[in-house]
């Protein structure tokens, strides 16, 4: 058989969820896939922990090993898509398949935001692809749209809703005024939540994704731990209250900005104004808002996460990557990222408006000491609620401000000054506000 009839073989490392829509993809639409590519697309052999776990009927269970070395002593195969997610061994099985000038599709984002652009330069000197769409977004195609159809243009900010989790929670709190753990119970019922959520909840998912979105939409390197991040576990029902009478809806954002001095990267709830776009984003849907110097502003939304919207990712780099191979033009979309020295800044530095929260003891002069303290740090009010509680409640009376414009370190400085205060009757809340 010539090399132009011969299928295009590929070695699954990992068969779980995505997985499973990855075989199911191959099998359903093998005819369509092998006019787009040329060449039929055949799995050859599968990677799994366990071989006695059940698997999608597609599968072919004669594929299945527990042996790595199968697959990498297999001459045959072509392509490596890798589904395990964590980091070990995937990283070590990425720079495997890399390094015998295998191109390599991952859906692995805490991979790919820890280890990027060593993967990146690695496929670059071998002169292979590594394609990674179904890292951020689930079925949505924002890498690519960052990657190929904004190339002529220079990308100024990117806002997003990028874990599903932490929007159906926010969601529900809004619409059905539950509170947090009721909320977090709910989505953990429905199967939007792990049983173990922290790392959705804490905002670890979304700043992982965000360090990838940084990699390439600014040629970022964003080293870990280096995104100021925020989950959404200290968001009360009582926050989603007083949001909507300010004329706002609070959402989980991933925020990039490029600026003079260099790129601004956060993740934390946000309040945003009820007409904006990703205010009305709601439950587990997805949505990235792009702003180009010549393109203006885009906006993408769709489901990020579930085995069939990010299988529809991976088998789409598949295929553009089986079709560069048989044309001999491998390493074509690795060359579509560039890499380039880029500051990131301190959250110290960033200058937005703030949602602050008080709960206080009901006594003369505690509203004047809380404005002198933001006063001294020139951090000016624009409006103020004060909410008394139901007659003989005992409750403390809430304190609600929107700043003006401020720098983010005068506002932490404020209110150090304000958790210091005897008539603080609980915690302290602060969230940022965005005009996205």
């Amino acid at each position: 058989m010539s090399e132009a009839e011969r299928a295009v073989r590929i070695g699954l490392l990992g068969c779980g969820t995505v997985g499973g829509g990855v075989v199911q993809l191959l099998r359903a639409n093998a005819a369509s896939f092998a006019e787009r590519v040329g060449a039929p697309l055949e799995i050859a052999r599968v990677l799994v922990k366990s071989l006695a776990k059940d698997r999608v009927p597609e599968l072919d269970r004669g594929l299945l090993t527990t042996s790595a070395d199968e697959l990498f002593d297999d001459p045959s195969i072509d392509v490596f898509v890798e589904v395990m997610g964590g980091v070990s061994p995937a990283q070590a099985y990425l720079e495997r398949a890399i390094d015998r000038r295998c191109s390599v599709v991952t859906a692995n984002k805490m991979l790919l935001a820890l280890h990027g652009p060593e993967l990146i330069l690695r496929a670059l000197r071998s002169g292979v692809d590594l394609a990674f769409e179904g890292s951020v977004g689930g079925g949505i195609p924002v890498v690519r749209v960052l990657r190929d159809a904004c190339a002529s243009d220079r990308i100024k900010r990117l806002t997003g809703i990028v874990n599903g989790t932490s929007n159906y929670i926010l969601t529900a709190m809004s619409q059905t005024g539950m509170s947090f753990a009721d909320a977090l119970k709910d989505a953990q019922a429905k199967g939007y939540a792990e049983a173990d959520p922290a790392l959705d909840i804490g905002g670890h998912d979304a700043a992982h994704k965000l360090a990838i979105l940084a990699l390439i939409a600014f040629g970022a390197r964003v080293p870990d731990g280096s995104i100021p991040t925020e989950g959404v576990d200290r968001v009360a029902a009582i926050d989603h209250q007083f949001a909507a009478r300010f004329g706002f809806v609070i959402k989980h954002l991933a925020i990039a900005r490029r600026t003079g001095d260099g790129l601004e990267l956060r993740v934390h709830p946000t309040l945003l104004p009820r007409g904006s776009n990703l205010a009305h984003v709601d439950g587990v849907l997805n949505s990235i808002a792009l702003e180009g110097e010549a393109l203006g502003p885009c906006i993408l939304t769709g489901r990020g996460a579930g085995d069939m919207p990010t299988a529809v990712s991976v088998v789409s780099d598949l295929l553009d990557v089986a079709r560069a191979r048989r044309v001999g033009a491998a390493g074509l979309l690795t060359r579509g990222v560039r890499i380039a020295p880029c500051p990131l800044l301190s959250l110290a530095d960033v200058t937005t408006r703030y949602y602050l929260r008080f709960a206080v003891n009901d006594r003369p002069g505690v509203l004047a000491r809380i404005a002198k303290a933001l006063g001294d740090a020139n951090v000016s009010i624009e409006q103020v609620v004060q909410e008394r509680p139901a007659e003989g409640s005992g409750a403390p009376v809430q304190v609600v401000m929107l700043t003006h414009d401020a720098v983010e370190r005068n506002v932490q400085w404020a209110m150090g000054e304000i958790r210091q205060q005897d008539f603080l009757e609980g915690e302290t809340q602060l969230i940022r506000v965005e005009d996205a």
